[in-house]
């Protein structure tokens, strides 16, 4: 590959999709990159939390033949063992206990797209005994039914698990492993690529001055060396979501070294290569900054996320006060035909349920029905979303 070929594609890679580093190990990643993405071989991204994973992958589908199809993102771990073959492979009716209607999986979903599994390594063996069959020949079954699909998808696939200790653990089945590798990707440790930091910065500082309407013009030396010296386990996630509060809270256009030294733990000095725990906090508040002023800025931050879905707001609230009025009436119907030594009926945990699913069918029609965001949306885990689904019986269709 030629310096000016690969001077455009790391532009590219930069430009479109947010891929930044000048080190070797992110320029190898982002060569295997840009050459399988218009190939429909099977990928596997590995990688610790947090030095993006699922970044590739979608820039792996925009830059495939399958970028105008389908591109679906399911996080393997945070779907329950016995919903995830269902939620990949659909089922019909009747298939269990709340298949009230026949439905399709994620695979039939990506038809002639991407699909992107994420946390590849927390599949149970049951349900990768399937998912080799589809990278094989394409076919499948939906869950409760013999009849079989056949679908037209490209797999990308990640994980932060050592997979071939998985193997030899007998938690993960051999020929699927070497399917899911016919290309591998690493993404190193942001400890492992330090050298990148000072783009990285650049990067997140821009797009955070962008969010608040203000200028971002750099960082110092000092500052960039503190930043360097640390462990950053939570990697390129933990440094952007770092700039992003920094940035918020101290309203500066040039991040000097005293700024970022409030923002690192007290227990932890700048050169030290010790962990923080989880009892640290990234932010510690100095005396200057009083509890009220925190406040203000972190709500002024959230508004500023929420500003674009107000008129989705405010359907939320209208719908949710015509709903509370029917409440009103059935439990006034309700406790007229009740007789007087039946059981008082609670209801103020009705309608604390009955507002809860509303709130949840609102997020996943707004978002389609993607469990991933509709979680976001709400403000609670995938794990959670999925239960409370479950509970209310509510239908995706």
């Amino acid at each position: 590959m030629e310096l000016k070929e690969e001077k455009y594609i790391f532009e590219l890679l930069k430009d479109k999709f947010g891929i930044i580093g000048n080190s070797d190990l992110i320029k190898d990643a982002m060569r295997r990159l840009y050459q399988a993405a218009p190939t429909d071989l099977t990928i596997l991204i590995t990688g610790q939390t947090g030095t993006g994973k699922e970044v590739f992958a979608n820039a792996i589908h925009g830059l495939s033949p399958r970028k105008k199809f389908p591109y679906v993102s399911v996080n393997c771990g945070a779907i329950p063992e016995t919903l995830l073959e269902s939620e990949l492979f659909g089922h019909e009716k009747g298939a269990f206990t709340g298949a009230t209607d026949q439905r399709k999986g994620f695979f039939e979903s990506a038809n002639r797209g991407t699909i992107f599994l994420d946390e590849i390594g927390e599949m149970p063996i049951g349900t990768q005994v399937k998912l080799l069959r589809v990278l094989e020949n394409g076919e499948f079954s939906r869950l409760g039914s013999s009849t079989v699909h056949k679908v037209d998808v490209r797999v990308v696939a990640a994980t932060n698990r050592e997979l071939e200790q998985e193997v030899a653990n007998g938690n993960f089945r051999q020929d699927l492993y070497f399917r899911l590798k016919s290309v591998h990707i690493y993404l190193p440790s942001l400890v492992e690529h330090t050298e990148d930091i000072p783009l990285l910065i650049e990067h997140f500082g821009k797009q955070v001055a962008q969010k608040l309407r203000t200028n971002f013009t750099g960082i110092s030396d000092e500052a960039i060396n503190i930043l360097r010296s640390l462990p950053w386990h939570g990697n390129v996630r933990e440094l952007k979501n770092m700039i992003e509060t920094l940035l918020t809270l101290e309203r500066v256009s040039y991040i000097s070294a005293d700024i970022i030294r409030k923002y690192i733990p007290q227990a932890l000095p700048a050169h030290t290569k010790e962990p923080i725990g989880r009892e640290s906090s990234l932010i510690r508040i100095e005396p200057d900054i009083s509890s009220k002023n925190l406040e203000l800025e972190l709500i002024f931050r959230t508004l500023l996320e929420i500003k674009k879905e107000m008129s989705d707001i405010k359907q939320f609230i209208h719908s949710l006060s015509l709903h509370m009025e029917q409440m009103k009436r059935e439990l006034e119907e309700t406790i007229k035909t009740t007789p007087e030594e039946a059981e008082i009926i609670d209801d103020t945990n009705l309608n604390l349920a009955k507002m809860e699913k509303q709130a949840i069918e609102m997020a996943l029609l707004r978002h389609d029905n993607n469990r991933r965001l509709a979680a976001q949306t709400l403000g609670i885990s995938e794990r959670t979303l999925y239960r409370k689904i479950s509970e209310y019986g509510i239908s995706l269709k």
